[in-house]
C-alpha cells in the first residue's frame, strides 16, 4: 500500500495572532512579524505517531513525501520509512503544495494524507480534479485556522487512528464529501462567504471524520437574546470575559451594545469592551494573573468548543483562565445539530483536551442549561 504524506507547513499559522487565515505569503509573513509559531508539523506529527507506535501495520507499505517541512522532517523524527519524491522551495506555496499532489498521482498512492486548511484541500482538489484522479481516497488533519471541509478528521489524534484502521485492513467506504472555503479577506471584515468548491472521497467514520459545519439552525433572535442575558446577569464585577467569535456570542456584545468582532475574541472588563479582537499575547498580557472567564459557543454540526476559527484561545490561554471558568453557550437547535455526537476540544495540546473533558452545563437560554459531554 503507497501512502501519499503532506504537510501546508504555514497552515494555521495566523490562527493565534489573530489573522484569522493564513493563505498567501503577505499574510504568513504578517503572522510571523506578530510572532506566531508554526503549528502544522506538530498536528500532523500528532497524528503519524499513532503510527509509529504500531510499526507492524506498516509491514508492505510505504509512505511517499516530499523534501523538509513539508513531510520528510516529520517522519524521520518518529523514524518512519519515507521515500522523496519531491523537492520544493525553502519557503512552500500553494505551488508547492500542488507539485506535490502530482507526484503522488504519478506514483499511484492508494491515500493522500495532508495536514492543513480549507485552502489545503482546495489545492489537493484542483489537482486531483485537473488530473482526472479525483477517485484516490483522501484523509485531512486539522491543521488551519479555517475548516469548514468535511474532508477533516476532527482532530490529528482521530486522523491517525483511521489511517490505522485502513492499515490494519478494515474495509471502509468512501463518501464524497465537500470541500469549502471562506474569502479570506471578507472573513477579516466579520463577513462569512462559504462556498463549496468540490468534493473529495473520504473513509466513512462518523466518530473521526468531521462533518461540515451548519449554519443558520434556526437560531432565533429572541434565544440568542436570552443566552445572552443570562450572561450578562451573572457577569462578575473585575473579571475579564474572553468572548469567543460566532453569531452567539455576538449576541451578548449586541445585549450590552458593545462593537463586536464577530470571527474574533474580544475582551470585556465591567460590562465594557477593554480589547477588540485580540491575539494570543494580547489575551495573555491583559489578563495576567487575574479572574477571567471564557465565552464560547460550539460550532453547529461539527461540535468543535475550541480549535476551529479560536486559535487566539490558545492551550496557555486556556491553562491561565482554568477549566472552572469556561462558560459555553448554545441554541438547543446548534445542540441537537450534533444528533448526540459530543462537543470536541482540538487545541493542538492532548492533556489539556483530555483535562477539559467530561459534562458541562451549556447555556441554552435564560436561566436554563442543558447537561452535554465534551469529547
Amino acid at each position: 500500500m503507497k501512502l501519499g504524506f503532506m504537510i501546508n507547513p504555514d497552515a494555521g499559522i495566523g490562527g493565534a495572532v489573530g489573522l484569522k487565515g493564513s493563505d498567501g505569503p503577505a499574510i504568513v509573513e504578517q503572522a510571523l512579524a506578530r510572532g506566531a509559531l508554526p503549528q502544522a508539523q506538530k498536528r500532523a506529527r500528532a497524528a503519524m505517531e499513532k503510527l509509529a507506535l504500531d510499526r507492524g501495520i506498516l509491514s508492505g507499505a510505504s509512505i511517499l513525501t516530499a523534501a523538509g517541512n513539508m513531510g520528510e522532517d516529520v517522519l524521520r523524527e518518529l523514524d518512519l520509512p519515507c521515500e522523496i519524491v519531491y523537492r520544493g522551495e525553502q519557503q512552500s506555496s500553494a505551488a508547492d503544495t500542488k507539485n506535490l499532489i502530482r507526484q503522488l498521482v504519478k506514483q499511484q498512492v492508494d491515500l493522500i494524507i495532508f495536514a492543513g486548511g480549507d485552502g489545503t484541500a482546495r489545492d489537493v482538489l484542483d489537482v486531483l480534479s485537473g488530473e482526472l484522479a479525483a477517485d484516490i481516497p483522501v484523509v485531512g488533519i486539522p491543521a488551519g485556522v479555517k475548516i469548514h471541509s468535511a474532508v477533516y478528521a476532527l482532530t490529528p489524534s482521530h486522523a491517525g487512528e483511521l489511517i490505522q484502521l485502513l492499515l490494519a485492513g478494515e474495509p471502509m467506504s468512501l463518501h464524497e464529501s465537500q470541500v469549502m472555503d471562506l474569502d479570506e479577506d471578507a472573513f477579516r471584515q466579520g463577513h462569512v462567504n462559504a462556498k463549496c468548491y468540490g468534493y473529495l472521497p473520504v473513509p466513512v467514520d462518523d466518530t473521526r471524520m468531521q462533518l461540515i459545519k451548519q449554519g443558520g439552525l434556526n437560531h432565533h433572535e429572541i434565544t440568542v437574546q436570552d443566552i445572552a442575558s443570562d450572561i450578562i446577569e451573572t457577569m462578575e464585577p473585575d473579571v475579564f470575559y474572553l468572548i469567543g467569535s460566532g453569531s452567539t456570542t455576538a449576541g451578548i456584545m449586541d445585549e450590552l451594545s458593545l462593537p463586536n468582532t464577530l470571527l474574533g475574541i474580544d475582551i470585556v472588563y465591567n460590562q465594557a469592551l477593554l480589547v477588540s479582537d485580540a491575539d494570543e499575547q494580547t489575551i495573555l498580557k491583559t489578563i495576567g494573573k487575574q479572574p477571567a472567564k471564557i465565552v464560547v459557543t460550539t460550532i453547529g454540526g461539527q461540535g468543535h468548543v475550541f480549535g476551529r476559527g479560536n486559535q487566539q484561545l490558545s492551550a496557555r490561554v486556556i491553562h491561565q483562565v482554568g477549566r472552572e471558568n469556561i462558560i459555553i453557550i448554545a441554541t438547543n437547535e446548534k445542540l441537537r445539530s450534533l444528533n448526540k455526537r459530543p462537543m470536541i476540544s482540538d487545541t493542538g495540546d492532548a492533556a489539556l483536551d483530555k483535562q477539559l473533558a467530561g459534562l458541562y452545563s451549556v447555556i441554552t437560554g435564560y436561566q436554563q442549561k442543558t447537561l452535554y459531554k465534551l469529547n
